[in-house]
């Protein structure tokens, strides 16, 4: 049943437990320790390998912390959240009985990491842990109450409970100023993606979640051209973090199913072939929005973008949505960030393959249009 109509304009929306949202230059320096939920907390941080050992950033949060909170760090998370990495992660964790929080440091396979840990430690004693995220990405995982993980045969699994949504999350242009550029720009498409596919998601509702994806596709529209050109723009990157936040966030608790097609196709394409989610954004959301001017409903909502991207409507949703696919396909262009399924090995022996797992079915117009899509970007 959806919670959400447009004629008549009705909806349900359920916000996450989020406690506090923090932003700007310094922001971890000045708000971390009060973000802690007792003055006796144990944080475990939870990050990648690349951040800590290529960049100040988890020393600066160890720093923080003290030995008074310090209870340890993992800094082996890698891309997709390797199922053997969270078992090392979570037997860490419960070897400490007072820990109390986890600080994720990174981008999505980090913050989902700590979900995951939190969601294993309730099932061991019955309570979830604080969760404090500090992103240095624009993927966004730090907005939802689900996280993914590859498990051992590389495929893409979950788990999802209101409670794993992080309580405080920290944006910091200090810190995103180590994330290299190309990840920065490839995970703003990922955001794009959520905002977009969000916006015709049948579950959706007006407010606040469409006019946060709307606010988030001008904002990624107008400042990622502008990030290009100057990378080290404290204010660009912090406009950029917020617009990430507003892409995700207005998913609250009670959007049904998943995003939507590039989504699909993008869990299908990830971790199989070891593909970013940034990456398989950019191959995957033109595509989907043309095949979305077949669907009247979803066009309605697609063609409601162009004047935030500065340009107008004709009237004709199905020809609108052809204009915002060739918008995001040129956006993708000119940030550098074009790429094909070849360059990650995927050959034609792989599309149907890809299409099965992206639709859950082996024939139909769906699947054929997904086959398409897929065979295009070899």
């Amino acid at each position: 049943m959806t919670e959400s109509t447009e004629h008549p304009l009705s909806g349900l929306w359920k916000p996450t437990h989020l406690q506090a949202l923090y932003y700007g230059p310094h922001s971890v320096q000045n708000y971390l320790l009060p973000c802690l939920p007792s003055p006796t907390s144990k944080a475990f941080i939870i990050t990648g390998s690349s951040l800590a050992s290529k960049t100040p950033l988890i020393k600066q949060v160890e720093s923080l912390l003290g030995a008074k909170h310090h209870a340890g760090t993992f800094s082996n998370i890698g891309q997709h959240a390797p199922v053997a990495q969270i078992d090392e992660v979570t037997d860490a964790v419960q070897k400490e009985e007072d820990i109390d929080t986890l600080i994720s440091v990174g981008g999505g396979s980090p913050i989902d990491s700590a979900k995951v840990v939190s969601y294993r430690q309730h099932e061991g004693s019955g309570r979830y842990l604080h969760h404090i995220s500090i992103p240095t990405t624009l993927s966004a995982a730090e907005c939802t109450l689900g996280a993914g993980y590859t498990n051992t045969n590389g495929a893409k699994v979950g788990v999802g409970h209101p409670e794993l949504v992080p309580h405080v999350i920290i944006y910091d242009a200090k810190f995103a100023l180590e994330t290299p550029p190309r990840l920065w720009l490839s995970t703003a498409i990922r955001a794009l993606d959520h905002a977009v596919e969000l916006l015709y998601n049948p579950t959706a509702v007006e407010s606040p979640t469409k006019q946060l994806e709307l606010t988030a596709i001008a904002t990624l529209f107008t400042y990622l051209p502008k990030y290009k050109d100057d990378p080290k723009s404290e204010e660009y990157i912090t406009r950029l973090q917020l617009a990430a936040f507003s892409s995700l966030y207005g998913w609250g608790i009670n959007v049904k199913d998943g995003l939507g097609l590039s989504h699909a196709l993008g869990y299908a394409l990830g971790s199989p072939y070891g593909i970013p989610h940034g990456i398989t954004s950019c191959l995957t959301l033109a595509g989907v929005v043309r095949l979305k001017s077949k669907d009247p409903t979803a066009a309605e909502q697609v063609a409601r973008i162009l004047p935030f991207i500065g340009e107008s409507r004709s009237g004709d949703n199905k020809a609108d949505t052809f204009k915002v696919a060739d918008a995001i396909e040129r956006l993708v262009d000119e940030l550098g960030l074009g790429s094909r399924l070849g360059d990650y090995g995927v050959g034609e022996d792989q599309v149907e393959k890809i299409a099965r797992a992206a639709t859950g079915r082996e024939e139909g117009q769906l699947y054929d249009d997904v086959v398409g899509l897929v065979r295009s970007k070899l």
